[in-house]
């Protein structure tokens, strides 16, 4: 079994700044893309940020040139850097990882941790 686990999460005022981390544990052979998705009160989960296990990175319009994704292979870990923080980022952030584990190759998801952006 895979484990992701987030933090990071809080309240800030808007042009503020959060560093989200997700750690994975478990069963792990390898790991290839890691990605946040975040989800809004009242509507759909969507993409954020992603990045593969060469470092490449790909990210969602609505946050280019604000948030920067990274990961650390070794600690099997991918962050988040979000700066100048607006209303609109509110959302539960989930963190994403590919797998490959005793079962096979599939998604995990985190738990989810809260973003709060508030003036």
């Amino acid at each position: 079994q895979v484990q992701l686990v987030e933090s990071g999460g809080g309240l800030v005022q808007p042009g503020g700044s959060l560093r989200l981390s997700c750690a994975a544990s478990g069963s792990i052979i390898s790991m290839n893309a890691m990605r946040w998705y975040r989800q809004a009160p009242g509507k759909e989960r969507e993409f954020v940020a992603a990045v593969t296990n060469g470092d490449r990175t790909n990210y969602a319009d609505s946050v280019k040139g604000r948030f920067t994704i990274s990961r650390d292979s070794a600690k099997k870990t991918t962050y988040l850097q979000m700066n100048s923080l607006k209303p609109e980022d509110t959302a539960v952030y989930y963190c994403n990882a590919n797998v490959f584990g005793a079962g096979g190759r599939r998604d995990y998801w985190g738990q989810g941790t809260q973003v709060t952006v508030f003036s």
